[in-house]
């Protein structure tokens, strides 16, 4: 298994404090990946939706057992931040994924962009985005493309800053609500 860094080319450059680390998730990681992405996801979305849609969206997406089968797809990669040992932060990568809005022989979708609180301001986002396009250039990735929940203004800037466009919309399906997410992407120079 390589560390996140091998992958970097001169133009996605990384700096992250020797206290910090990104690495790619291994199945080992399925555990504690899936307790914090359920914590992340329900502290960021609970807020504006129903407890029984994101009761049922949790189960589907977030089991330990769901999150070990897609570490150990090889079209799938994790990348982790820890700070002293401690999960930070973490990315989805879905090698081929694609939607109506991204045209591209190669794309690379971004499934999941999460930190934790504490970390926000901190510079961990950008560090990460960086670690996640050198990994998607790295498997030959054309673009990196996403959807963001259209009322997260606060994601939707970030993307912006970080270069990602918007091309459309597509529906997510969060338990029973059929909510819209604006698709954004980001082309990968060779």
């Amino acid at each position: 298994m390589h560390d996140a860094s091998d992958a970097l080319h001169s133009h996605f450059r990384i700096c992250i404090p020797s206290s910090q680390s990104i690495r790619l998730a291994t199945p080992e990681d399925a555990a504690a990946l899936a307790e914090f992405a359920e914590r992340m996801f329900r502290t960021t979305f609970g807020p504006d939706n129903a407890p029984a849609d994101m009761d049922a969206y949790c189960v589907a997406a977030f089991g330990a057992d769901i999150l070990e089968r897609e570490l150990r797809d090889s079209a799938r990669v994790c990348l982790m931040v820890e700070h002293d040992g401690k999960l930070a932060a973490f990315t989805w990568l879905h090698d081929g994924a694609t939607n109506a809005c991204v045209v591209s022989d190669h794309p690379v979708e971004i499934q999941r962009f999460y930190v934790d609180q504490p970390w926000h301001g901190h510079g961990v986002a950008p560090q990460l985005m960086a670690a996640a396009l050198a990994e998607a250039f790295a498997r030959g990735g054309q673009m990196v493309w996403l959807g963001v929940w259209d009322r997260n203004a606060r994601a939707i800037r970030f993307y912006e800053k970080q270069g990602f466009i918007d091309v459309g919309s597509h529906v997510f399906m969060l338990g029973q609500d059929a909510q819209t997410d604006r698709i954004l992407l980001k082309r990968l120079s060779r």
